[in-house]
């Protein structure tokens, strides 16, 4: 196994792994309190998109792990930043109202976009909207993806996720949707950079073993899986990706790390 002594920093999945709807896993609030004890330093990955991203520090603090907006990225801000490098973006936005705010400097249209930007709506999916989507993609308008995952966990159990619906449009417009989210390279890339660290000093973890841990290994980040949140023992055994060690909850962290001496404040 990997000697996770030498990692100087951590990047934390949300949903599933800190905490589940507005619970927060056992031992989660003292294992971040324990770690950043250690002189670690943490920052929280999301690909959630159905809030902005001071409702999301908001949460996060509300729930006790006391975050501060530049500890935190999520795949909606990383969408943010590409558009920003882009020429004249006109968007067409299929994202949660709250996400929407921070997306209020880009022009909008819904039938004349330039970009399709796909993030988590609910029961809004309709064939209507989805045939909306097609046309402004046959017309030439790049589809951008917050994220492709399948599936996440919630308080009443799992539930589909937006994949389907973006792999859905790829297929019927001939096109291939730009990911923003895990596992994209970039969006892992982007973490270490303002971390200024090297890969190889900055752990992943997950309760999805494709696109947390999968997409941090790919980026040379190491990968640890819970078992909480997503985790299914069947679909983690049909996965290609060996994660670096597998953890019961995130609150097995601290001693994976060697940081049992801190003491939480």
């Amino acid at each position: 196994m990997f000697n996770f002594n030498a990692i100087k920093a951590v990047l934390f999945d949300l949903d599933g792994v800190l905490y589940i709807g507005q619970q927060p896993i056992d031992g989660a609030i003292e294992a971040v309190a324990r770690i950043r004890q250690a002189g670690i330093a943490v920052r929280f990955v999301t690909n959630t998109s159905t809030l902005s991203l001071t409702a999301l520090q908001q949460k996060i603090s509300g729930l006790g792990f006391n975050v501060v907006p530049e500890e935190i990225m999520s795949a909606p801000q990383a969408t943010i930043q590409y558009l920003k490098t882009q020429p004249n973006p006109v968007c067409k936005l299929l994202l949660a109202d709250d996400v929407k705010k921070d997306f209020a400097c880009f022009d909008q249209s819904e039938t004349a976009a330039n970009y399709v930007v796909i993030g988590d709506i609910g029961d809004r999916w309709s064939y209507e909207l989805l045939n909306e989507v097609f046309h402004c993609l046959v017309n030439g308008a790049q589809l951008i993806a917050i994220h492709k995952n399948r599936f996440w966990q919630t308080e009443t159990g799992l539930q589909m996720d937006i994949g389907a619906f973006v792999t859905g449009l790829e297929y019927a417009s001939n096109t291939k949707a730009m990911l923003m989210g895990k596992p994209s390279q970039h969006f892992f890339n982007m973490a270490i950079d303002a971390l200024r660290l090297k890969p190889h000093e900055v752990v992943m973890v997950g309760d999805d073993i494709d696109a947390d841990v999968g997409g941090a290994q790919d980026a040379g980040l190491h990968g640890v899986l819970v078992k909480t949140g997503k985790y299914r023992e069947t679909y983690t055994r049909l996965s290609a990706v060996e994660p670096d060690a597998t953890i019961p909850s995130v609150s097995d962290l601290p001693a994976l790390l060697g940081c049992l001496s801190a003491t939480p404040s």
